[in-house]
């Protein structure tokens, strides 16, 4: 059984590597998903490659040592891949596919279903259906106890009957949905009529001749929205709790979480930690059962940004106690150290993404880790180790081993499926100073041979969110593929950024025309004035937000030779109003028709006679939190103008663009672009568009 991917796909041989290569680049493993065995002795990860077609991304899974010894190895193999690894108490490994069903004489297309794989090996058996697949998966670890998500037609929650549902609505060709409350979508797809429920399985059966199918008891209320009760839930260690996140409204049109706690034996539910002034999110089970951890996101409104702590929860008197009070940053991802003792937690910090350890009887976050930032943490159940996806951009995700107690470490990384031997270029972190006193900190990616006898053109890069910051590694939005080609690039963390502080966020809220442009311009000019960097040649592209800032950057300075502008806001009123969660902008922004002072302030369209620099527009059809609309009134307006301008249009892709052949187009149209314009080269329209 091959352990590394095809040898083609490596970084040796030839400048820049598959940086430089569109196709080799896509063709590269990455790696996800990583779970940790309950004896601590088998880790297992998600690894994405191209299929045989090169046309997708197909996902299997690998199992990695713990130790760090033995090589990584295949654990799967099929067509539609496998995704969402989960270890059960016996060793064996759950995992999501929708891979056929080998003892059905059907031949539909499948569902995700959940499958398992013994513990000493061995075909994997289907373990258990729903008519509209399994979503999601958790285990108790004490006792085996599983639930799964699933989502369902309203009516009952019987397989029989909801198939059936289904099919009625196919035979009659409906797809209409009536909606009776918001929101109706969500980033690419529509809400309803199904909406994700939960259900118990209890320990699975074993794998014998005669075993009776598994029976699952449904544990959400009989009317669920679409949005209902969602997918995000936690099992007690001994498989009788159940707490998961449930959205609630928040005024006429708004909504809110809070955790809800059920009884997996009789289905009893009742409110554990409802905020009216917060979304409460991401409960951990304490190892005895007794106490919980969550995030607690307090509700941002007009005149302040959200903010997060962790609370510690007492499960049976519902108490709650603030974990990280004064800890100056917004943290995530809780979950128990093996003895309880302690708490384990993932926030950003100067442009990491760290792993921190709080005391559960009080006292200051302790840092663990120096640089990179951390996903996937697992927590040994000995307590000897924790373990997790490290990546940085310098390095893609890749498996590591961490002391449960030493700060600012550097882990040693697993034997993994590959990563990329050389990156076609270096790695730096620079400082500037903002026009009100205020560091700003960024990476710089240099190509190689950047000097000062051999300048190199400059990209600034704008991250979106607004509230996150760059700190990780990414395929979509990688900047060794422009290195390849000669530029440096500039990723600045601007005003609102996180992992900088409360008064950071706070200089931007409200704002995103202020304190966040000058932020970028200052990082500009600090990156400029290095002799390795040709000022006179710079372009500056974005998405989301980073397209928002991208075009109101082409609003206010001529300074750019080209922008790029993807998934971009550009009408901040026909935003607000058409996004997949219109009231969260507005505690934000405000009613445009009661408080319009704020859009009218920063709303890029309002300023479009200023814009003289060259522009490419990006959007995808299937976007819902920016809608295509945003992009068709900003290449409207540019054209009309006369903006030497271009619009890459994708009918079936969403915010981001997922598809290999779609994501070489998005590369190979923008390093054309700016080409074009930053370069001084002739136009070469890509291939296949």
């Amino acid at each position: 059984m091959d352990v590394t991917p095809d040898p083609g796909d490596r970084t040796d041989g030839g400048t820049g590597g598959p940086f430089a290569d569109l196709a080799r680049f896509v063709a590269l493993p990455r790696i996800g998903g990583l779970a940790l065995s309950a004896d601590g002795t088998r880790l297992a990860v998600s690894v994405q490659t191209l299929d045989p077609q090169r046309k997708k991304w197909q996902s299997a899974l690998w199992e990695v040592d713990p130790a760090g010894v033995r090589p990584a190895r295949r654990l799967t193999r099929s067509a539609p891949g496998e995704s969402s690894p989960t270890w059960a108490p016996d060793g064996s490994l759950l995992f999501a596919s929708a891979r056929p069903d080998p003892g059905s004489a059907e031949d539909a297309d499948p569902k995700p279903a959940l499958w398992s794989l013994p513990a000493g090996g061995g075909e994997a058996r289907l373990v258990l259906t729903r008519p509209g697949g399994i979503s999601g998966v958790r285990v108790a670890w004490g006792t085996g106890d599983v639930v799964v998500a699933a989502a369902t037609l309203p009516g009952g929650s019987a397989a029989e009957a909801d198939e059936e549902r289904r099919k009625n609505r196919a035979e009659a060709g409906v797809s209409a949905v009536l909606h009776e409350d918001y929101p109706i979508r969500y980033w690419d797809h529509d809400l309803g009529p199904a909406a994700p429920h939960l259900f118990w399985a209890g320990p699975l059966p074993a794998d014998e001749p005669g075993t009776a199918p598994v029976e699952l008891r449904d544990l959400t209320p009989a009317a669920v929205p679409p949005h209902g009760s969602g997918e995000e839930f936690s099992l007690s260690p001994d498989g009788r709790l159940l707490a998961r996140t449930e959205d609630v409204p928040d005024g006429p049109a708004g909504r809110r979480s809070r955790i809800v706690l059920t009884s997996t034996s009789d289905g009893d539910t009742r409110p554990l930690v409802d905020d009216p002034l917060a979304d409460i999110s991401a409960a951990r089970f304490s190892p005895d059962g007794t106490a919980l951890v969550c995030v607690r996101e307090r509700l941002s409104t007009y005149a302040e940004p959200p903010d997060y702590t962790l609370l510690l929860v007492d499960v049976a008197e519902g108490s709650t106690r603030d974990l990280t009070a004064g800890f100056d940053r917004w943290p995530s991802a809780p979950q128990f150290s093996a003895d309880g003792s302690a708490v384990y937690f993932l926030a950003d910090e100067d442009g990491r993404h760290a792993v921190f350890r709080v005391p559960v009887d009080g006292g200051t976050p302790v840092r663990l880790t120096a640089d990179g930032a951390y996903s996937d943490l697992q927590v040994a159940r000995d307590g000897s180790a924790l373990y997790a996806l490290r990546s940085a951009y310098d390095s893609p995700a890749v498996p590591v081993r961490l002391d449960p107690q030493a700060p600012l470490q550097d882990p040693p990384v697993l034997p993994n499926p590959g990563t990329p031997d050389r990156l076609p270029g270096t790695l730096t972190e620079v400082q500037a100073t903002a026009a009100d006193g205020s560091r700003v900190q960024s990476w710089l990616v240099l190509p190689e041979g950047a000097c000062a006898q051999n300048p190199a053109p400059l990209v600034l890069w704008i991250h979106g969110g607004p509230l996150m910051s760059w700190n990780s590694w990414s395929w979509r939005w990688c900047p060794w593929v422009l290195a390849a080609r000669g530029y440096a690039v500039l990723l600045p963390n601007p005003a609102l950024s996180q992992g900088f502080g409360q008064e950071f966020v706070r200089r931007g809220w409200g704002e995103w025309g202020g304190a966040p442009y000058t932020d970028l311009m200052a990082a500009v000019d600090a990156a400029e004035r290095r002799p390795d960097i040709d000022g006179s040649r710079t372009a500056a592209m974005g998405g989301s937000f980073g397209g928002y800032l991208a075009n109101w950057i082409a609003t206010q300075t001529d300074r750019f030779r080209a922008i790029v502008t993807h998934a971009s806001l550009w009408d901040l009123d026909s935003f607000t109003g058409t996004t997949d969660a219109a009231y969260y902008w507005e505690k934000e922004w405000g009613d445009p028709l009661r408080d319009p002072e704020r859009y009218e302030q920063n709303s890029p369209h309002r300023f479009a006679d200023a814009i003289r620099t060259p522009m490419l527009v990006v959007h995808g059809d299937k976007d819902y939190r920016v809608p295509i609309g945003e992009a068709l009134r900003l290449w409207y307006d540019l054209r009309k103008r006369g903006v030497p301008s271009k619009f890459l249009y994708f009918p079936d892709e969403n915010h981001w663009v997922l598809t290999p052949g779609n994501s070489q187009v998005w590369y190979s149209t923008v390093l054309a672009f700016l080409g074009e314009h930053v370069l001084g080269e002739q136009w070469q329209r890509p291939e296949l568009v």
